[in-house]
């Protein structure tokens, strides 16, 4: 990987355009000047340096992300998921191409392997719709109606096109299990179990599509950012890829963010030291797996339903 713009295929995509604007490309973790004299003096503050840091939300929270061992994967859990593994170089062939995984620039010249999924937009969307009903829902009160419904009841894939359009989820959700000649989930509670047990079901088959393109088994997975506060979720997880799940810290851009710029002012050596910090600092809770018969046949059932 070059780091820098390809010329050609600027050429190709757009011809005539002048080269001479395109910014010099630099690395996460350089040092690019320091603060003006204009924003100095109107924050009131002393002249500090400011540091390039992975700039996209997913590649800061990538850099948070406590790892226990390098082969694990990570999930930048929110409104949408990113699922994948920190490598080396980059892995280009007909598998990643096939199965749409990207490769995308980390810090310190690695590259994060990642496949884009459905996040909790669903969840997030069902609970917009039930309060423009006039309902007050809280999401504890989801979580409770979740665990008191039946598991496994309805399945969804949480990828289909119409989950990705705003407006009345509840019924995108029952219309797409009852054309699936499912169960029909009809309470708040049952449709967050659909959701919670569809999302958990997706990311063991994101795993699946990275130990094909890696060559080997992934130990592990830890969940960052705003949903790994959720705990049915996280745990769900864990019995679908039955291995241990780890969740947190939750501001995981923010923290990764933070130490790129540490390590550039040499307060922190390197990346294995500043996740050294990360999991000295904040609390990481662990997921272990249960009931993973049960998960194993909806697995099975998901991937006939879905043809994968």
């Amino acid at each position: 990987v070059k780091g820098d713009w390809a010329y050609d295929m600027i050429k190709e995509v757009c011809p005539g355009i002048n080269t001479d604007i395109l910014p010099e490309v630099i690395p996460a973790g350089t040092k690019v000047g320091n603060l003006s004299e204009g924003v100095c003096n109107e924050l009131g503050a002393k002249s500090i340096p400011v540091i390039a840091v992975a700039e996209h939300d997913t590649g800061s929270a990538v850099v948070s992300v406590p790892f226990y061992d390098k082969k694990s994967a990570y999930l930048s859990s929110g409104t949408w998921s990113l699922l994948g593994v920190e490598l080396d170089k980059p892995i280009i062939n007909d598998i990643t191409r096939q199965l749409n995984y990207t490769n995308e620039g980390g810090i310190n010249n690695t590259v994060r392997l990642l496949k884009n999924i459905m996040g909790l937009w669903i969840h997030q969307e069902c609970k917009r719709h039930w309060e423009k009903l006039g309902e007050t829902v809280s999401f504890d009160e989801l979580d409770k109606g979740a665990m008191a419904a039946t598991p496994f009841a309805s399945i969804i894939d949480v990828d289909s096109a119409e989950f990705f359009e705003p407006q009345n989820m509840p019924q995108k959700i029952q219309n797409y299990c009852r054309a699936t000649g499912q169960a029909v989930p009809e309470t708040k509670g049952e449709i967050t179990r659909c959701v919670m047990e569809s999302l958990a079901l997706k990311y063991r088959e994101a795993i699946e599509g990275l130990e094909k393109i890696v060559g080997y088994k992934i130990p592990a997975l830890h969940i960052v950012g705003g949903g790994c506060k959720n705990t049915i979720l996280s745990q769900f997880t864990a019995n679908a890829i039955n291995r241990p799940v780890y969740a947190g810290p939750v501001e995981a851009t923010a923290v990764g963010n933070l130490v790129t710029q540490l390590i550039a002012l040499g307060e922190l050596k390197d990346l294995e030291e500043a996740r050294e910090v990360v999991r000295n600092s904040f609390p990481i809770e662990e997921y272990v797996p249960a009931d993973i018969d049960a998960w194993e046949d909806a697995y099975n059932r998901y991937k006939k339903m879905t043809g994968k």
